[in-house]
């Protein structure tokens, strides 16, 4: 291998001068927060912690270390997500298992959480909780973690979703309450949920292709592709949320920006009215929360 090409020759030997080169190189790809993602990618491939990092610059990486530092700077300049390169995210303090197979959790996200735990009074209920698309699991597990006699259903159209749902679920011991299956939206299920939750496909076809690499060429079409307008997979869910609601329970979605009036008329023609539209932390209405019209009572959710 000609010295150019060797990871070893090509990152420098001292944690300070690694992140410069590693900057360096993310900025010249165009990377967003490229001197961000040098330190994350450091921290994630070897044992420094963030305080070593910064407190002593001039301590040596060993070969090994250089290596695998230099292989993930060269993923990234593709615009490969961090997330993938380094297998794992985190997400409401869980640590959970990533892969191109699911859409990476993102903290906007977790506003959907805050919104179905501000639906509930009584955390130590035995609530029913449904996630439909759910992908790595994490809104699901965050319920759980949450509410400790809680039960839950994740569904996803996609099994290797499933199976990456299921050993997050193993992974923070919360299996026993956890169920996922492969199923499309809400086909073969049965029962009633105290919440439904799901954070659905909204963007519109045609502006996949817009979207930043990472998200674009890096993350599974499936979870991005909302249809021509954005919003059909919100018409799927409208159609049989009723018949799987609880007395009085609730139906939380995440909705892209400018979504909510839409999302809002679509649920009002299945029945569904809107009690809540949360915002995220940029003040962008974020969640939507609705339940059915008439209501006949739920002791442990609030009316």
């Amino acid at each position: 291998m000609p010295p150019e090409e060797d990871p070893v020759r090509a990152c420098p030997e001292t944690v300070g001068a690694a992140l410069a080169w590693a900057r360096t190189r993310l900025r010249a790809a165009g990377v967003p927060d490229a001197g961000v993602d040098a330190r994350v990618l450091l921290r994630g491939v070897t044992d420094l912690d963030a305080a070593a990092i910064i407190a002593r610059p001039e301590q040596a990486l060993d070969p090994e270390a250089r290596t695998r530092y230099a292989d993930a700077i060269g993923r990234r300049e593709t615009r490969e997500p961090v997330a993938h390169i380094l297998g794992v995210r985190e997400f409401w303090g869980l640590m959970l298992e990533v892969s191109p197979a699911t859409l990476i959790p993102r903290p906007d996200t977790e506003t959907l959480v805050e919104a179905a735990l501000a639906r509930v009074t009584d955390r130590r209920a035995r609530l029913r909780v449904l996630d439909l698309g759910t992908g790595t699991g994490a809104i699901l597990l965050a319920l759980l973690h949450e509410m400790p006699r809680a039960e839950g259903l994740g569904t996803d159209v996609s099994a290797d979703a499933v199976a990456l749902a299921r050993r997050n679920a193993a992974r923070h011991g919360l299996g026993p309450r956890a169920r996922f299956a492969v199923a499309d939206w809400f086909d073969g299920l049965d029962g009633t949920f105290d919440l439904i939750v799901s954070n659905p496909p909204y963007i519109a076809g045609g502006d996949i292709a817009g979207l930043e690499p990472d998200v674009a060429v890096h993350e599974p079409a499936a979870a991005l592709d909302g249809g021509t307008d954005g919003l059909d997979a919100y018409r799927r869910i409208a159609l049989a949320a009723l018949g799987h609601l609880a007395p009085a329970g609730t139906l939380l979605v995440e909705i892209g920006e400018g979504q909510a009036p839409a999302v809002t008329e679509i649920f009002a023609a299945a029945g569904l009215e809107t009690v809540a539209i949360a915002a995220d932390l940029a003040g962008i209405d974020r969640v939507i929360a609705a339940r059915a019209k008439k209501e006949l009572g739920n002791p442990c959710m609030p009316r």
